[in-house]
């Protein structure tokens, strides 16, 4: 029921970084919530999520490390810092909420609400 808005995407070379931020129209604390990302000619990704206190982090193994997800559950918002970015993470970013007992994050199954995704494009 929630409504998401991502931004923070953009054109960055091979090593820097970004950080996207995940807009919600209302609370999130009752949603776990999730980054996503889908390349071209690629299966949609799971990328990170962080449970609805804030308490517990997940990450695929492709972006621990470099990826840190956090949440302001008093301003709505989550975000996912990305560092030392790849080519290889040039991706349209999506972040999705997930209510509770829909089971493990990292297999993207239910989540109830999607953004519209912001384009992370890494090349030199």
């Amino acid at each position: 029921q929630v409504q998401l808005v991502e931004s923070g995407g953009g054109l960055v070379q091979p090593g820097g970084s970004l950080r996207l931020s995940c807009a919600a129209s209302g609370p999130t604390f009752t949603y776990t919530m999730g980054w996503f990302r889908q390349a071209p000619e690629k299966e949609r990704e799971f990328v990170a999520a962080i449970s609805s206190s804030g308490l517990r982090t997940y990450y695929a193994d492709s972006v621990k490390g470099r990826g840190t997800i956090s949440r302001d559950n008093a301003k709505n918002t989550v975000y996912l810092q990305m560092n030392s970015l790849k080519p290889e993470d040039t991706a349209v970013y999506y972040c999705a909420a997930q209510p509770r007992g829909r089971g493990s994050p990292t297999s993207g199954a239910g989540f109830s609400s999607w953004g519209q995704g912001t384009q992370v494009t890494v090349s030199s």
